[in-house]
């Protein structure tokens, strides 16, 4: 299936990679993952297409949020059940390709969505692209529309910020059946107070904090405040009603363990379904860089799915 052509004032992906405010959020992504190292999002997932998967690309602009996703179908005429795919910070619905791949494969229909904010004129990378109440479901709401969509069989799934942006999607929207968020931060303001023996982790984090300042455009510390508990998970352990699956590197200097501990002890607590996987001498993002302990996760990630996914 071919993309649709670009429309006017549609952005340019290499080009909104390459400025200036972008590059700032690549850096600020990497000083977060200082211990993970390179990442090959291809090391257990397809690089191209398998056979009989179908791919293509859709642009949507809704008021002051511009949803970018990419589409990756199974073989037959559905519906399907579906995956929602959140890439890591400063990542792009473009680089889990081999995720949504790998999914379209197991019979799933997967999309990988990254979403952009109007600011200044112009559509923007933002830390906070999620800004107004309808934000959070903004993607759903498209793929609902999606024909080849069973919507009764509805996931999300995420890395890092992706797995923060899939906590808060079935949070806000009842009909997500099941999350899978890999290593995400729970809490920003404890995440930003927690102590760290490492003055450079130290420092980066400082750094990272102060752009979320940036970002954020907040015109006090309370504003700045309101933002940052809005985009934590463990602010929203009433609503959080899907079963949740949380898979976190026991080593992970970037987002501690504890941040998934915090939310399984709060979602069990509450009797809700939830599970961890603590992977031992893991770091951030391993799953983009160990095949072992990759291949290990994403096997019970599958398993997840079909669990919670399967007809009932």
């Amino acid at each position: 299936m071919n993309a649709p052509s670009q429309t006017p004032g549609q952005p340019n992906r290499r080009e909104g990679r390459a400025s200036p405010r972008s590059r700032i959020t690549v850096l600020l992504a990497a000083l977060l993952m200082l211990s993970s190292g390179c990442m090959d999002h291809y090391l257990i997932h397809p690089d191209r297409d398998p056979v009989g998967v179908v791919t293509w690309t859709e642009e949507v602009t809704r008021g002051p949020l511009r949803v970018h996703l990419e589409w990756a179908q199974p073989p037959g005429s559905g519906p399907f059940p579906t995956v929602i795919v959140h890439p890591e910070g400063g990542g792009l619905a473009a680089d889990m390709k081999g995720v949504t791949r790998d999914l379209a494969q197991h019979g799933y229909l997967a999309v990988a969505v990254d979403y952009w904010r109007l600011l200044d004129g112009k559509f923007r990378r933002n830390t906070f692209a999620w800004r107004e109440k309808s934000d959070p479901v903004a993607a759903l709401e498209l793929v609902r529309a999606q024909p080849r969509v069973d919507r009764g069989r509805i996931a999300a799934l995420g890395f890092s910020q992706g797995g923060i942006y899939s906590l808060l999607m079935a949070a806000h929207a009842p009909d997500i059946k099941t999350v899978v968020a890999y290593y995400p931060v729970t809490d920003f303001r404890m995440w930003f107070n927690s102590e760290r023996s490492d003055w450079g982790i130290c420092l980066a984090f400082r750094v990272i904090e102060w752009h979320f300042r940036q970002e954020s455009g907040a015109a006090s510390d309370a504003e700045f405040e309101e933002m940052l508990r809005l985009a934590s998970p463990m602010t929203y352990v009433e609503s959080l009603r899907a079963s949740v699956l949380l898979i976190h590197g026991a080593d992970d200097t970037s987002a501690s363990v504890e941040e998934s501990r915090r939310l399984e002890r709060a979602l069990g607590g509450r009797g809700r379904e939830v599970e961890l996987i603590v992977v031992p001498g893991a770091g951030h993002v391993f799953n983009f860089r160990r095949p072992e302990e990759a291949q290990r996760t994403w096997d019970a990630t599958l398993d997840w799915l079909r669990k919670h996914l399967s007809p009932t």
